[in-house]
């Protein structure tokens, strides 16, 4: 079976769990991992960060900063924390970001693999938006758009990726994409460690650097939420989550909660798809297997 082509967008240094899934990428056989882009406050210590992993699984894997600062509003997000420990892994430096060399290699990248890019974004969407805006031609050029975004559950709940540029959000959510997926907070906190738990199984040499990282992340939460891994893992194992197909809405009427995503199903169209249930042995089984 020939290997996925992926293009990964993240916020990793915050969340630790984006450091997690980017791990689980480089450690996936069935993964070509073309390149890496980073979002918001302190981009380019997020691309040392992301460095540090690459380095760890022997690999040179293009990476570029992108957008610190969303489309509209005030940055919610301006520091990456997880950078404390890049004094203890080696890893490449990177100039304070400037988004057009990241915009410009995802656009490129997709236009010379035209069908064949699965785009997974696993931050505040700033880049995708300013990608989809500068270049509309590519939506239709990937072969997959899977994030890590919003919330589509009973009740109301707000996500971090969705609502930290609400503008990029809503011009992501509007692209053509031929598949346009979405994992949401209403399956991904079924998807979880403490923080010894972590601790024990994190073992292989790839997770080191990665278990670093979560001490820092540990100071202030008590485990890990596999956010990101799991919306990863949907792309490899099609049986973790179960989806179903409708339309989403984002909210960005003044006095509202900007960015706040909407779920209207099948019946009222049919560009989206989100995940609705999770098989959390599966996942935990899959991803673990990527590292043996």
């Amino acid at each position: 079976m020939a290997k996925k082509k992926v293009l990964l967008d993240t916020d990793i240094g915050t969340d630790v769990d984006d450091a997690v899934c980017l791990a689980y990428l480089l450690a996936n056989p069935d993964c070509e991992l073309l390149g890496i882009t980073t979002v918001t406050g302190e981009a380019n210590l997020r691309a040392e960060l992301a460095s540090v992993l690459c380095k760890a699984a022997g690999r040179d894997i293009p990476i570029f900063p992108g957008a610190e600062k969303p489309l509209m509003g005030l940055q919610k997000q301006p520091i990456a924390q997880q950078a404390a420990a890049l004094d203890r892994w080696p890893h490449d430096t990177f100039d304070a970001s400037n988004a057009l060399p990241a915009i410009q290699f995802m656009s490129r990248t997709i236009r010379e693999n035209p069908g064949e890019i699965e785009l997974i974004s696993i931050g505040p969407l700033t880049n995708l938006g300013l990608l989809f805006a500068v270049d509309p031609e590519v939506p239709a050029l990937l072969k997959s758009l899977t994030m890590m975004a919003g919330y589509y559950g009973v009740g109301s709940a707000l996500e971090w990726n969705a609502v930290g540029d609400a503008y990029a959000t809503a011009i992501v959510y509007q692209a053509e994409v031929a598949v346009h997926r979405s994992i949401g907070l209403n399956v991904t906190r079924h998807v979880y460690m403490s923080a010894d738990q972590v601790r024990e199984k994190f073992r292989a040499d790839l997770l080191k650097p990665v278990l670093d990282f979560a001490e820092i992340w540990f100071k202030d939460w008590g485990g890990i939420t596999f956010h990101d891994p799991l919306a990863a893992a949907t792309l490899f194992d099609d049986q973790i989550c179960q989806f179903e197909r409708g339309t989403i809405i984002v909210e960005l009427e003044d006095g509202a909660i900007r960015g706040k995503t909407y779920w209207l199903p099948g019946a009222f169209g049919k560009r989206h798809e989100i995940a609705v249930d999770v098989d959390p042995d599966r996942f935990f089984e899959h991803f673990f297997s990527v590292f043996s």
